[in-house]
């Protein structure tokens, strides 16, 4: 199937409901956040870690739906997976495959008509052996919080243990101690682009398109934990230019949503505590509301 032929942006609104949507590891894994606004963070990483774990378990890694970056992937084996696809050469015995440049180009192309993640949002396959850099049609930017959050560190208890040693220490009392971070409630922005131009470099298609807003739609339904408290994607608003060029610049298009707190005076606990208000389209763009 051929790449897509339009320009597309959109607007995503997601939430947490008692819990951490993107713990930060410098930070004691705390949620996210802006240290100025104390505006909450979540990143574009992990928000394309959900897009992949969906149409992995969608598409049960088939290809042309295989996923690249998935957990203990050694990407390496991958590379040399794909050269031998592409009829490269024998490796030789203790040394890297570099490819040479037509090799390296077909071992690019090999990815990105079988590995999803690849062709939609790109990756730097030239660690070990070459495949080459691929720069994805699809981007995020950071969410980030509609009003700040306060963080809370919530104690919690175990009642069993894991070793003798450390139930005779216990003298009876096998509760240990242990903490967790939560976000009481936050609902999160982010913005996305989608190169039609690049989407040609990759093959990115009208298929790959719809699965990709399937897994907005849907991939917090599969992404359960206790950790990450309740999460559900509210909101997602899509501009389709008609061209490939574009109608309009992208930051004009993401002021027409805003997201209104119905009452100033007490802290949101809900979706139902905010408005969405969309602005009207300009000429040659198209605005569709898929949740």
């Amino acid at each position: 199937m051929s790449a897509i032929q339009n320009r597309y942006e959109f607007v995503y609104f997601f939430d947490i409901e008692n819990g951490n949507p993107n713990g930060d590891p410098d930070a004691g894994n705390m949620p996210r956040l802006d240290p100025e606004t104390n505006l909450g963070l979540v990143t574009d990483v992990c928000l394309k870690r959900k897009v992949r774990n969906f149409v992995e378990i969608v598409k049960e890694n088939q290809s042309p739906f295989e996923i690249y970056v998935r957990e203990k992937a050694i990407l390496n084996l991958t590379h040399e997976r794909a050269h031998q696809a592409v009829g490269a050469g024998e490796k030789e015995e203790g040394k890297k495959r570099k490819g040479k440049g037509v090799e390296v180009e077909k071992a690019r192309a090999w990815m990105c008509a079988n590995f999803y993640d690849v062709r939609t949002f790109g990756a730097v396959m030239s660690t070990g052996v070459n495949c080459g850099q691929v720069r994805g049609p699809v981007q995020f930017t950071f969410g980030r919080s509609i009003d700040p959050i306060v963080p809370l560190e919530v104690s919690i208890t175990r009642m069993a243990v894991a070793t003798e040693k450390e139930a005779e220490a216990q003298s009876g009392d096998n509760r240990t101690m242990g903490r967790k971070h939560i976000v009481p409630y936050a609902l999160y922005r982010a913005e996305g682009f989608i190169s039609p131009h690049l989407a040609a470099q990759t093959g990115f298609s009208e298929n790959d398109l719809e699965l990709f807003w399937q897994a907005l739609m849907n991939m917090f339904d599969h992404d359960h934990s206790a950790a990450r408290g309740k999460m559900a994607a509210r909101q997602l608003i899509v501009f389709k230019h008609d061209s490939a060029l574009g109608n309009a610049p992208a930051h004009k298009l993401f002021d027409l949503v805003d997201a209104k707190l119905w009452d100033n005076t007490k802290p949101p606990r809900s979706f139902k505590d905010y408005g969405i208000i969309i602005g009207s389209a300009p000429d040659g763009v198209t605005i569709e509301e898929k949740i």
